[in-house]
């Protein structure tokens, strides 16, 4: 019997220069835990004339998670950081009550070609958090847990489960992990999880019940302590979830609250330009037209 609930398919969104495929949020589906939004980007490969350029833009209620597969991306935000994220380490900027950033594609790769394959993510911040001090942590791959167990290697890249804990500074209760197979095998991990569960399959399949699910779909389980599945051999899938939230998170653009009046409250700052601003940059980008989702 299988235990999924809802699949969601990959679906083509467009942030400024780049194409994106967006996971969450889905209109069955706001959020899983505290994750609130996934966005799958690439694989791109980008010529000596493609950039990734996405410009200063604000966010408040929310710490982003940033985890590159291949490629890179230099971070500037507002605190004054300045710094390259790689594949397998970590971006984590918590926005609180307000943050800016960019992501461009470094300075020396700008006039070669170049890949860009990765994930970012978005995980609310509970409501007594909402508007705390912004701040950001960068976690180099090396330092994210990473073991293996009957031929099958794992990452606890967030949070916390098998009894271990990423050095990524979560603000509620959470996992974000990754699974890699070279050959099938049967993963059972149910009784490691809590709370809310999705599972994205980024490379290869897995089975479950009598179904075969494919790339650039999540799952979303009925049940985290079931959580148990065939992976095919060369897979590669992320699993993650936590302790969902007492009361709705609202979305409008890139800004996360409980409280509708936050929200609009930003839009006026940001409007206004009053947001703090990322040093050395000068673009700035419109608010969109308002929809509350």
């Amino acid at each position: 019997m299988s235990n999924i609930n809802l699949i969601i398919e990959e679906r083509a969104a467009n942030i400024g220069n780049f194409m994106v495929g967006r996971l969450l949020p889905f209109r069955e589906k706001r959020a899983v835990g505290p994750f609130v939004f996934i966005d799958h980007m690439g694989p791109a490969h980008l010529n000596q004339y493609q950039n990734m350029d996405v410009p200063p833009h604000p966010h408040i209620g929310l710490s982003t998670l940033t985890f590159l597969f291949e490629g890179s991306i230099m971070h500037r935000d507002s605190l004054g950081t300045e710094l390259e994220i790689k594949p397998g380490a970590v971006n984590w900027m918590t926005a609180g009550k307000a943050i800016v950033h960019s992501e461009r594609t470094p300075e020396y790769l700008r006039h070669s070609d170049k890949m860009l394959h990765g994930l970012q993510i978005w995980v609310a911040l509970p409501k007594e958090l909402e508007q705390m001090n912004p701040n950001f942590t960068h976690v180099e791959a090396d330092d994210i847990p990473a073991w293996k167990e009957d031929g099958v290697s794992y990452k606890l890249i967030a949070g916390e489960a098998f009894g271990k804990k990423s050095p990524v500074p979560v603000y509620s209760p959470l996992y974000f992990i990754e699974i890699k197979s070279t050959e099938a095998r049967k993963i059972n991990i149910g009784h490691h999880l809590f709370g809310e569960s999705g599972l994205y399959i980024l490379e290869g399949s897995i089975k479950s019940g009598e179904h075969v699910y494919d790339p650039k779909q999540i799952l979303i389980t009925n049940d985290s302590t079931l959580c148990e599945f065939e992976i095919a051999e060369n897979s590669t899938v992320y699993i993650f979830g936590g302790t969902p939230f007492p009361e709705e998170h609202f979305i409008f653009w890139n800004f996360v609250s409980s409280d509708k009046e936050l929200i609009e409250k930003a839009k006026k700052d940001w409007t206004e330009q009053t947001f703090p601003k990322v040093p050395g940059e000068t673009e700035f980008v419109p608010l969109p037209e308002p929809r509350m989702k």
